[in-house]
């Protein structure tokens, strides 16, 4: 049995596998040592990372695994399907539908193990950030108290060739910008949580856009989307801007951030502690609007 951890101890991040409609994932969880969670964060990683995306350990304060229960949230960060142990069973990855299916049934299932506060917010980033959006639309506020997302658009930055091209030719630049933007060791050997994509991903990025324009309109939690300041993957100009404000029709509330010193892996970087404040602040949002919502029906 491992021993308590001291007070002021960095909180311990433990390994553990969801059951996600007849499909295990795996993941890693940190909970607050002291007293019950306000409420809870599940987050997703994106294409050719895993779940060690929210757990960067280059620098003190930068992990979302240490930063959430050090403020009363339970975190836990999910191995898609198609990376960790589900790897084995489906090699070539999953659909954005179907692995949206999948998240739905694990978010069903977390009271059933641990306790979710007031209620669950869904952090996700780059291609995770399609997984969440895919899963939000067909939940309610009563599933899910909001939705933030990092890395992720609606349109690529390309105007130009067959999109599935640019994907593949996409390239080391645009997943990380200047190198300045991460902490010395983040690319060395076991310092950046990498994995191989999907074959399946591959495939679904490039018809995005078109899935985006189905599901945004369905969201009906609050949303928060975050481009990095040295984000190179896509359109972020004042136009896609206006265009993706349109496309929430249904949220309540939808919010564009910009994140200085940041490049499109935002959690690896120097900036991954104040990106994950701002999530956090807006967690405890979307429980200050639940709450009067809440008191106004009574």
């Amino acid at each position: 049995m491992t021993a308590p951890t001291r007070p002021g101890a960095l909180p311990r991040v433990r390994r553990v596998t969801v059951d996600a409609g007849g499909m295990s994932l795996s993941g890693l969880l940190a909970e607050p040592e002291h007293g019950p969670a306000h409420a809870f964060v599940v987050a997703l990683h994106g294409g050719g990372m895993n779940s060690g995306y929210f757990d960067t350990r280059t620098r003190p304060g930068l992990s979302l695994l240490e930063l959430g229960p050090a403020l009363g949230y339970t975190v836990l960060a999910l191995d898609r399907p198609g990376y960790g142990l589900s790897a084995a069973h489906v090699p070539q990855g999953r659909r954005v539908a179907d692995q949206a299916v999948a998240v739905r049934a694990a978010l069903r299932g977390l009271s059933d193990r641990w306790a979710t506060g007031a209620g669950i917010l869904l952090l996700a980033h780059s291609f995770g950030g399609k997984v969440a959006l895919a899963a939000a639309a067909d939940l309610d506020e009563e599933s899910l108290l909001g939705l933030d997302l990092s890395g992720i658009g609606h349109a690529y930055r390309t105007d130009q060739g067959d999109p599935f091209d640019f994907i593949r030719r996409g390239g080391w630049r645009r997943n990380w910008g200047p190198l300045r933007l991460y902490p010395p060791g983040t690319f060395h050997v076991g310092g950046a949580p990498v994995e191989t994509m999907p074959p399946q991903e591959g495939a679904e990025a490039a018809r995005w856009p078109g899935y985006f324009h189905d599901l945004a309109p369905r969201v009906r939690v609050p949303v928060r989307l975050t481009f990095a300041e040295h984000e190179a993957w896509w359109r972020h100009d004042p136009d896609a801007l206006a265009e993706l404000t349109a496309a929430f029709e249904a949220a309540p509330r939808f919010t564009v951030e910009r994140q200085p010193e940041a490049g499109h892996n935002i959690s690896l970087g120097w900036a991954a502690r104040s990106y994950h404040l701002r999530a956090l602040a807006f967690l405890e949002e979307c429980l200050t609007a639940r709450e009067i919502k809440q008191s106004q029906r009574g």
